[in-house]
């Protein structure tokens, strides 16, 4: 690819300028990376009026800076000055016009670089997929695991434990305490029955009233004290 691009620039003088009677063009233009970089060197002679028979030399540098679009490649590009033309204004002014060349310019293809990232979303959806898959088959895993340990635990041990707890709740040293009727006779009396049955008198009163004790009463002796 090929692209032209035009340069003007105004070369003022100090003196009267009529007429070039000589002028060159020079250039040291070079690419740093995506920019043409250098200096337009313009010198010759010229006359300040018409009558005049000696002229004057001039040499002017004119700095150049050329920005080229990122999407070129000017690895393998050149760049040269391929037209030049002058004309003198106002008698003091010497306005160039220079045409530089860059050919062999390389577009850079941005359909590669899409392809590629597109390539790369796939590539990361599929991962995803296996992912995704890798998630499920755990679960179904951890699912049979449970399953396995449900049916190995044993109902009747369980069953098991709930009796021993009620045995457990059942106190077996508990005593029942049996008891015996005595019918007041003749003679007796509280001492005597007391030392009969060899048992405490309080232990007697919180069963029987031994405040009135008459024949043909019936006192309740507890067997186990």
């Amino acid at each position: 690819m090929k692209k032209v691009i035009p340069f003007k620039k105004n070369i003022l003088f100090k003196t009267n300028l009529s007429e070039i009677t000589s002028i060159s063009l020079e250039d040291n233009l070079k690419f740093d990376n995506n920019i043409v970089l250098g200096n337009f060197v313009v010198s010759g002679e010229y006359k300040m009026n018409d009558s005049s028979i000696n002229t004057e030399p001039f040499n002017y540098d004119i700095p150049v800076e050329i920005n080229i679009d990122e999407k070129y490649n000017l690895n393998k590009s050149t760049v040269e000055v391929s037209d030049f033309y002058y004309e003198i204004i106002n008698n003091n002014t010497l306005n160039v016009n220079i045409e530089v060349t860059i050919d062999k310019m390389e577009e850079i293809p941005i359909i590669e670089e899409v392809r590629k990232e597109n390539d790369l979303k796939e590539v990361k959806i599929e991962r995803t997929d296996i992912n995704d898959k890798k998630i499920e088959n755990k679960k179904k895993e951890n699912i049979e695991m449970e399953k396995d340990t449900m049916k190995e635990e044993p109902v009747k041990e369980e069953r098991c434990v709930e009796d021993e707890t009620l045995f457990k709740e059942v106190n077996t040293e508990e005593v029942y305490s049996s008891y015996s009727v005595y019918i007041v006779r003749e003679g007796d009396t509280v001492d005597s029955i007391i030392n009969k049955y060899s048992i405490d008198k309080e232990k007697l009163q919180e069963y029987n009233d031994l405040k009135e004790l008459k024949i043909g009463d019936k006192l309740i002796i507890p067997s186990n004290v």
